[in-house]
């Protein structure tokens, strides 16, 4: 005898719901074995500071932080908190990293991108500037 079909279709739903809370509470990093997406070169260090949920242009050190073009900027999050490394432009970048987790962006063209903590509340600020 199968099982009638309203529980299973239930127990998919319930399913679905709750993996969508624990990927929305930060459960989840991008932190990967090789945070840089281009091995073999430049990087530099972005570190997110303890206590930097309102801490605004303070909450990412170095803020500003100047690099070449073909950089990977990595994010350290020393922070006891999920933050996120959102871009202001939309589709550019957007990482969450969990406590003590990292996450990577390669800045293959020169300009200025301003981020920012995308998590209700958080105050934080950053800029990464691109020379050619």
């Amino acid at each position: 005898m199968s099982a009638p079909t309203f529980s299973i279709r239930a127990a998919t739903v319930v399913s679905a719901l709750l993996l969508l809370i624990v990927s929305g509470c930060g459960g989840s990093s991008n932190t990967a074995p090789n945070p840089n997406p281009n091995p073999g070169g430049p990087t530099a260090n972005v570190s997110i500071v303890a206590g930097a949920m309102s801490l605004g242009a303070s909450a990412y050190a170095p803020n500003p932080i100047s690099v070449a073009a073909g950089t990977t900027v990595i994010w350290k999050n020393n922070d006891s908190m999920t933050h996120t490394v959102t871009s202001n432009t939309s589709g550019q970048f957007d990482m969450t990293i969990s406590a003590g987790g990292t996450a990577s962006h390669l800045f293959s063209t020169a300009g200025s991108f301003p981020y920012h903590c995308a998590i209700a509340g958080h105050t934080m600020t950053g800029t990464v500037t691109v020379t050619p």
